[in-house]
């Protein structure tokens, strides 16, 4: 089926035309094809033509002649064209070339030769057994059997992990693991530390933020030891289409860009693309729940946005909790998904329909089956969900089941974003900007994939970016694609690091460059602290405790919380210990492919959640209490009466109580209160005050105050994607008519990770461009008071109230009346 006989499916016989905003129809394009390289082995060239691949194209030799030639290298192309042999014809070639070299004369000391290795890295175990199952066809197919490749994880058992150890030549594994296990254990892995000859940096644009400073430290820690066992790898990155991925490898690796080779010019064949951007219907007067409720993001603690009034004590405290039913502009995305994705089901195409969370993505494929078995009884249950937290056999049965056609559809969490090899399907549905034209056109690229025609849906929810995307297509269409956007020099991601590394070896002061500048002051703060010794020959950790416990590379507070149903001992699934208390406390609905279980205990200390199964009829939603305070200013602005501030805060929030909320009406059933630990969060913030003054030159009383910097900070939330590579999910608020750290109004955002991202930085880099598209958002929405496309929050938790529209824009008018042009936009 094409491209526009699909868009007919979702267009109902023109009965959903009118939610059509913009079709761009992408034109096919030819492959350009080479020869093999020479110094290809001929054996895996024999391998790769069996499995079809009669000539490379262009791009996969460029980038791995570059790799042979011992240059750092990065990739970035588009899903679907090839990256993985760019990389493995090098490595393996270089692998195989070391053994036969041994093989010559043994001898002769002359010709006796180190037989290589390579360590594959990527963000997620899927991918790496994805790629082992693709290796092992290679291995295979060439008659390779000397070819030892093995995955290695934390679900390795020890006597597998020991044969790794000791004869692997291709490991393939996630820098967590070489974080906790494989980096401090290093004399156990001295074989192939000493025999490295190439590390592959899969997905290398997923290494942003925090969890890319975090990766920059790893792999600086792992080329270090290399270094000291005489290795010298070569790193082949393979990366989505992103600008100037050479800047962005280099800070990766703390080598300087030149010394990267950049292959971005993309020859493989592409099938033609429709595209269509879709806004659900209009709902006046139903009180139906904002997407944020349907689609809350239960992986993370960052996103608390919301405000409150006048603030006593130490900083400012709010009350969170669930978003109250209100009357939204449009449908939901999440109920809009669940149709089209029937509809196209039953139309006999293979999608994957991209939500923004474990619960979206259960709901969409829940609704998805109801709708198919009133129609077609069974056909639903070629529908499934695909999220973070199944168990490893559970994924792959389903991602097996999606290649066999076994499964027409999953409806999946961004798990799906990266490369697992799923190929042949015919349309891809996303609900919601994905926060990235990164990630939009990764998602999208599994469409059509192979040269095949293919439809992708962008479905806006109601959010002010969303709303703006969809009716501006040029945004989305006719500009460049961001690039990665992490600082290795964060010092809360660093310091941890550079005690690992002590305790892996001593640090020199030949070592510090390797980490970037600012170590050595960083290395002082350590010292004085006590994490670390320094004596005349290096720094040194000398505790009893491993210092890679220090810190958690994905920011998820600790090891993941088992949910485990009482009465078989069955594990259901993980969740992550930061989302623990908001969703898997007790009396906490959780679902798990459509089946419903009641949480009848948390025991946090043991990391572990105790669930019985329940048919109900409601969901439940936690409430929560955030306080933050200004720990520390790092840059300060003063223009006019208003001051910008960048600096460090503590957010401390705790989960308080949870309501019951009968489903799908969402009527308040009942809640309890819960007994829960407060977490507090070091982060980096941005914020702006409004003094007495400038609240004046608005007119606004002390009545409407907290209503005005309630729904300017969330709309604020909202807009800064446009100008950071993060979504509103990344980032957090709270706005206040009296903060004690200021002594007036304030509203701050910040960066939803440990120690900051950098994308509060950039607010406060970019504050006049900031507050003036944020103010334009407001203004331009044709609603009367507000609502989920301008002022209304998905994630609030003082149920969107107060919150005054006219007020907000008439103080945003008074603070850019304070900024004249370029004064904050430097």
């Amino acid at each position: 089926m094409g491209s526009d006989a699909l868009l007919d499916v979702l267009l109902a016989g023109g009965r959903r035309e009118e939610r059509l905003t913009h079709v761009r129809h992408l034109p096919a394009r030819e492959g350009q094809v080479t020869d093999w390289p020479t110094w290809a082995d001929p054996a895996l060239v024999r391998g790769y033509r069996a499995l079809g691949v009669e000539r490379p194209w262009v791009h996969q030799v460029r980038a791995a002649d570059a790799a042979w030639s011992g240059r750092h290298t990065v990739l970035a192309t588009s899903t679907g064209s090839g990256k993985s042999l760019a990389f493995w014809l090098p490595a393996l070639t270089a692998v195989r070339a070391d053994a036969a070299a041994g093989l010559l004369d043994p001898g002769r000391i002359e010709s006796t030769r180190r037989r290589g290795s390579v360590l594959y890295l990527c963000p997620t175990k899927a991918l790496a057994a994805d790629q082992l199952t693709g290796l092992d066809r290679l291995v295979s197919a060439s008659g390779t059997g000397d070819l030892r490749a093995a995955t290695c994880d934390g679900d390795t058992d020890l006597s597998d992990r020991r044969w790794i150890q000791d004869h692997a030549d291709v490991v393939l594994t996630n820098p967590d693991l070489l974080h906790f296990s494989l980096l401090p254990g290093h004399r156990r892995w001295v074989r192939l530390l000493r025999s490295l000859r190439f590390v592959v940096v899969d997905e290398s644009h997923a290494f942003r933020g925090v969890f890319g400073a975090h990766v920059a430290a790893v792999l600086r820690r792992l080329l270090r030891l290399a270094a000291h066992y005489g290795a010298a790898p070569t790193v082949v990155l393979a990366s989505a289409t992103t600008a100037d991925p050479a800047q962005s490898a280099s800070r990766l690796l703390g080598v300087a860009a030149q010394d990267v080779v950049a292959i971005t010019d993309d020859t493989s064949p592409r099938g033609r693309k429709t595209f269509a951007l879709w806004q659900p219907p209009e709902l006046p007067g139903l009180a139906v729940q904002p997407d944020g409720l349907d689609t809350a993001d239960d992986s993370t603690g960052a996103g608390l946005v919301g405000a409150t009034g006048p603030t006593g004590g130490s900083g400012a405290s709010v009350v969170r909790g669930p978003t109250t039913p209100t009357a939204p502009t449009h449908r939901t995305a999440t109920a809009e998904m669940a149709d089209l994705l029937a509809d196209l089901t039953l139309a006999g195409a293979r999608t994957l329909a991209f939500t923004r969370s474990r619960r979206a993505a259960e709901s969409v494929a829940s609704t998805t089956r109801d709708h198919l078995n009133q129609v077609r009884p069974g056909l639903g249950r070629s529908v499934a969900a695909y999220r973070g937290g199944y168990l490893p056999e559970e994924r792959r049965a389903l991602e097996e089941g999606i290649r066999s056609g076994a499964l027409r559809a999953l409806a999946t969490t961004n798990a799906l974003e990266l490369g697992v090899d799923i190929t042949g399907l015919d349309a891809v549905l996303i609900a919601g900007w994905p926060g990235t034209r990164v990630s939009l056109w990764q998602q999208a690229g599994r469409a059509g994939r192979a040269g095949a025609e293919g439809l992708v849906a962008l479905i806006a929810r109601e959010d002010p970016l969303d709303t703006y995307l969809v009716n501006h297509p040029e945004a989305i269409f006719d500009r460049p694609v961001e690039a990665t956007v992490f600082d290795p020099t964060n010092p809360y991601v660093l310091g941890p690091h550079l005690c690992a590394a002590a305790a892996e070896l001593p640090l020199r002061r030949e070592d510090l460059a390797v980490f970037g500048p600012g170590t050595e002051e960083l290395l002082d703060v350590l010292v004085e602290r006590g994490a670390l010794r320094r004596r005349s020959s290096g720094w040194y950790w000398t505790h009893h405790e491993p210092a890679a416990r220090l810190t958690d590379l994905r920011g998820s507070g600790g090891d993941p919380v088992r949910v485990v149903e009482g009465r078989t001992g069955r594990l259901l699934g993980t969740v992550d210990a930061g989302a623990a208390d908001s969703t898997v406390h007790p009396g906490a609905v959780y679902v798990h492919q459509g089946e419903t279980f009641v949480v009848e205990d948390l025991d946090l200390e043991g990391s572990v959640a105790l669930v019985r199964p329940r048919s109900v009829d409601y969901g439940t939603w936690s409430r929560w209490v955030t306080s933050i305070e200004i720990r520390g200013v790092r840059e300060e602005r003063h223009t006019g009466p208003v001051t910008w501030g960048l600096g460090t805060v503590d957010v401390t929030t705790q989960v308080i109580s949870y309501q019951r909320r009968r489903l799908p009406e969402m009527t308040v059933v009942g809640g309890e209160v819960l007994d829960l630990p407060a977490r507090t969060l070091t982060t980096t913030a941005v914020w702006w005050t409004a003094p007495a003054s400038v609240l004046a030159e608005a007119g606004i009383d002390e009545d409407e105050a907290p209503g005005a910097l309630h729904a300017a900070e969330h709309a604020s939330i909202g807009l800064l994607p446009l100008l950071a590579t993060c979504d509103r999910w990344d980032l957090g608020g709270v706005s206040t008519a009296l903060h004690v750290d200021t002594g007036c109004a304030t509203v701050f955002v910040y960066d939803g990770h440990p120690g900051g991202a950098g994308f509060a930085e950039r607010g406060f880099h970019l504050g006049r461009t900031w507050l003036r598209a944020t103010r334009d958002a407001i203004a331009g929405c044709t609603c009367t008071t507000g609502c989920p496309a301008c002022i209304q929050s998905p994630k609030c938790g003082n149920s969107n109230s107060p919150l005054e529209k006219a007020a907000a824009v008439r103080l945003l008018d008074a603070v850019l009346a304070t900024m004249p042009d370029g004064a904050a936009s430097r």
